[in-house]
């Protein structure tokens, strides 16, 4: 996965354009992508699919020629989306179309202007503070016209076509933890459940933020109904905590998923509220869909100091953090696999265990007696209503040693799903 983000940092990606497809022509080679290309103009809701923004080179050049601000040296020193120009002026005229960060002086921030034509230069602090008055060229070899916006799918077939959604936005340039390492973990995640043939059709989605996940779900309305669970990954790989962000609803299966695995894992974690600020959950939540989508992260957008500066770097991800947050999503899509719900085929009363030689199947287990109550605890609420998960937040029994014990019940005729 490091690797992944290693290749992928140095490509200038934004909404749309030829980083976004670079970007993908790097995933595909890891999973087979569809690609989409949505034309200029198009109409996805209340949005329209913007232009399309590439650029070549940018720089601002002293009187001597020597460029102080290069976008050869940094994706993030040019404003996103900025328009073509090419001029000179004085530094007193140029400081308006320049962006800094005070706060932290050596790094540079990530700014962008999508849908208000201007231009502009971001750059560190020191960096400005110790340009000189006089006059400055200035250039930005850019294009902005009709083309396309450009997103792809992948998708795990599963037992069943209820659909589970993955996604992350692939808009943002050289920054690594915002949105690189969630591209990473996703594209892994698609390789490990593949692995098997899952319960649920996974439908991973690479798109750009905001605009992608809106033309997605103007262009896929029939399939909006399949889909039963959702996950938005970013920020997946730096040393915070991990953090998920429930759906708007609150109590859907995946929020309450990701509650069991986190408190039963005992990792670190936070769990907070729905909010329709963030990443693209707001638009799967929105309320015309109210899908049942969370968000995943390590620490949230915006919760760090290094979130959209220079300072997310490849130094700011590591290889055992975003390792975490695959395992995590591995164990709660295992959870959203297995979890049924089960009728008692021997309601009256406690059916003879021992007789079936489900005890004796025990035999030598360090967790028997933990394994023995899973049964009883299954058999007592397979009433066709609760689901296994029901069953291990209820008993506060493990779920996989719930769903074990369904298993030996349903093969013993005790139960049906």
């Amino acid at each position: 996965m490091y690797a992944l983000v290693e290749r992928l940092y140095p490509l200038c990606r934004s909404i749309t354009g030829d980083g976004v497809r670079a970007t993908l022509d790097i995933v595909g080679e890891y999973v087979p992508l569809q690609v989409h290309e949505v034309p200029t103009g198009t109409q996805v809701l209340d949005w329209t699919v913007p232009r399309e923004w590439n650029i070549r080179d940018a720089y601002i050049a002293d009187s001597a020629g020597n460029r102080v601000v290069d976008f050869a040296a940094s994706n993030l020193h040019v404003l996103g989306y900025s328009v073509p120009v090419s001029a000179t002026m004085p530094l007193s005229e140029l400081r308006a179309h320049l962006h800094t960060l005070p706060d932290h002086p050596a790094w540079v921030p990530y700014r962008t202007s999508y849908y208000t034509p201007q231009w502009g230069f971001c750059l560190a602090q020191e960096t400005l503070d110790a340009l000189p008055d006089g006059e400055y060229e200035v250039r930005i070899d850019s294009t902005l016209g009709d083309g396309h916006l450009t997103y792809a799918e992948h998708v795990v077939p599963g037992q069943v076509p209820d659909e589970v959604i993955v996604s992350c936005h692939v808009c943002h340039p050289s920054l690594a933890n915002d949105n690189l390492a969630g591209i990473a973990v996703a594209t892994f995640l698609a390789r490990a459940l593949a692995e098997r043939t899952p319960y649920y059709t996974y439908r991973f989605l690479f798109a750009p933020g905001t605009i992608g996940a809106i033309t997605w779900l103007a262009r896929n309305a029939e399939r909006v109904e399949r889909v039963r669970h959702g996950l938005v990954l970013a920020c997946a790989g730096d040393p915070g905590r991990l953090t998920y962000k429930q759906s708007r609803r609150g109590d859907a299966e995946i929020d309450r998923v990701m509650r069991h695995v986190l408190e039963t894992s005992q990792r670190p974690h936070r769990i907070t509220e729905f909010t329709p600020y963030g990443y693209d959950e707001r638009q799967f939540c929105s309320p015309g869909f109210d899908l049942g989508v969370g968000s995943l992260s390590r620490t949230p957008y915006a919760g760090y100091p290094e979130y959209h500066t220079s300072a997310d770097d490849l130094d700011f991800v590591s290889p055992r953090a975003m390792a975490d947050t695959l395992a995590l999503c591995r164990e709660a899509f295992a959870v959203l696999d297995r979890n049924r719900r089960y009728v008692n085929l021997s309601p009256y009363g406690e059916p003879q265990l021992g007789r079936r030689g489900l005890y004796d199947s025990l035999g030598g287990r360090s967790d028997a007696k933990q394994a023995q109550m899973a049964m009883l605890w299954v058999l007592s609420l397979s009433d066709g209503e609760h689901s296994l998960l029901d069953v291990a937040e209820r008993s506060g029994l493990p779920f996989d040693t719930v769903a074990a014990a369904a298993d030996a019940l349903h093969g013993a005729g005790l139960i049906k799903a």
